[in-house]
């Protein structure tokens, strides 16, 4: 079984109600080798939403309490992220999930690359909260272009 951020496989998620659909993923989830969780609504934020990036540092600072998850009008959305990850990981847990494919540049779930804190569109290398997590719980971290060569 392989946890996959629900945008990727159609859900309509996202920060500002849409979705990031990838086709190959909707296969997986009719093969039923996948569940879907979104960390930010697992940790209580609507859809849609202001649109939030990590400031500080990036999703392992959250995690140590050296970052933090502003919205673009300037709220403190940490507590969120937070939440959400820590309820992700349950779900990991429960059905023992070693591998994830997450959406890539999110302050969720973006693995390797997320947005600078400023909001201009510049990006830096760097977790998201629920990423950085699962990175420390040793899950194996795939975004939705990485994943074509790994897994079937």
């Amino acid at each position: 079984m392989i946890l996959i951020s629900a945008c990727l496989a159609g859900v309509d998620c996202k920060y500002n109600g849409k979705n990031n659909e990838v086709e190959e993923i909707i296969n997986l989830v009719k093969e039923k080798k996948a569940i879907l969780v979104c960390p930010e609504q697992l940790g209580g934020l609507s859809t849609p939403r202001v649109p939030c990036e990590i400031v500080g540092g990036d999703g392992e600072d959250v995690l140590n309490n050296q970052a933090k998850v502003i919205n673009k009008n300037g709220e403190d959305q940490t507590a969120y992220f937070l939440k959400g990850a820590q309820e992700a990981l349950k779900i990991v847990k429960l059905y023992d999930i070693k591998t994830a494919i997450l959406k890539a540049k999110s302050p969720s779930c973006g693995s390797g690359i997320i947005y600078d804190g400023g909001f201009s569109g510049k990006k830096k290398n760097g977790y998201g909260v629920t990423a950085a997590l699962f990175k420390k719980e040793g899950i194996k971290l795939f975004d939705e272009e990485s994943f074509k060569n790994q897994i079937k």
